[in-house]
């Protein structure tokens, strides 16, 4: 009897410990088969709308926050890259100019560094998660977003053949995203910017990519894959109609009414963003309107002045020295 009631107390035991671990197991495996990619991107729009409206700090922190709740998703790292991304254009680019993305005599910026390290995490992250085989087409979509962000960084520096090799590589990844899931309307924001600049390359650069293999583009196939992501898209969606915008302003397109139609669509969803009105005062200029542009200009100079944030200081900056080339002479402090 007694070693029959220690054998039935081990074995409740055993069954107790069993049920345990069961119970603690679950959640962890509920976790892995919920949508948690889902609830991340619903709260990562909270951060795409502060980003471009101009709260690039407001947008770090709620993408910090994703980083730290799912820190095994490549999804918080990408889009913290991609705040990062913004600073730096703010920091460096032609910000008059709307189809102009190069750099203005700025080698590096401060967030050069972490914007690499950010990317480099995104990427393994996600190539971690291909190699389990979990969320396949959404890890192939992150990984391709980020060689996208690599692209766009190696063009800011004009270096044409590596923004050639991020190119040709986030291609390849979106578009294998797309074969597993073509609801995934962001992955043609990456694509179409690829067809569009690939198609506008020049003839050198045609000819250096043939040893890289980089796949023909198409302008045409590019702004309708931008469009659709600018309509449909999720995160990617405001992005995609900046781009769209400036294609449609540069001169080989020359669709001025169109690029003018999106930016004002811009800033009204995101009307604390000084970058919006100042585009638009820019296409005013190239469409032969200049009072109208000087009159915008004059405005967000105005409206900018004395405010701290990275976005204000930097449109603030770029259009004071666009007015003073107008007015020699005058100052605009």
């Amino acid at each position: 009897m007694q070693t029959s009631t220690v054998m039935t107390k081990i074995l409740l035991l055993a069954i107790s410990i069993l049920a345990s671990s069961l119970a603690a197991a679950r959640p962890a495996l509920a976790g892995r088969n919920s949508p948690s990619d889902e609830d991340d991107r619903h709260y990562a729009l909270r951060g795409f709308t502060m980003m471009m409206d101009g709260d690039l700090d407001g947008a770090e922190a709620v993408f910090q926050q994703i980083e730290q709740r799912d820190p095994e998703s490549p999804l918080g790292f990408l889009l913290e890259a991609n705040e990062n991304w913004w600073k730096i254009y703010y920091s460096s680019a032609n910000l008059i100019d709307p189809d102009v993305f190069d750099v203005a005599n700025v080698e590096a910026t401060p967030y050069d560094s972490h914007f690499e390290d950010l990317e480099n995490v995104a990427i393994g992250k996600a190539e971690a998660r291909i190699h389990l085989h979990e969320e396949l087409a959404r890890s192939y979509l992150y990984e391709g977003l980020a060689y996208g962000l690599r692209a766009q960084m190696a063009g800011l520096r004009d270096r044409e053949l590596p923004t050639a090799r991020a190119g040709k590589k986030m291609r390849g990844l979106l578009l294998k995203a797309l074969a597993l899931d073509p609801s995934l309307a962001d992955a043609y924001m990456g694509i179409g910017i690829y067809n569009y600049f690939v198609d506008s390359l020049s003839a050198i650069v045609k000819i250096l990519s043939v040893f890289i293999g980089l796949p023909s583009g198409s302008r045409t196939e590019g702004l309708e894959q931008l469009h659709l992501c600018a309509e449909k898209g999720e995160l990617a969606r405001a992005e995609a109609k900046f781009y769209l915008a400036k294609d449609y302003s540069r001169g080989a397109e020359r669709q001025y009414e169109k690029s003018l139609h999106l930016f004002h669509e811009l800033q009204e969803e995101f009307p604390h963003n000084p970058l919006w009105p100042t585009l638009i005062g820019s296409m005013h200029y190239r469409m032969g309107k200049p009072q109208k542009g000087e009159e915008i200009y004059r405005e967000v100079y105005q409206k900018t002045a004395g405010k701290n944030s990275i976005v204000d200081k930097t449109v603030h900056h770029a259009v004071g020295v666009a007015l003073e080339k107008q007015h020699p002479g005058q100052s605009f402090p």
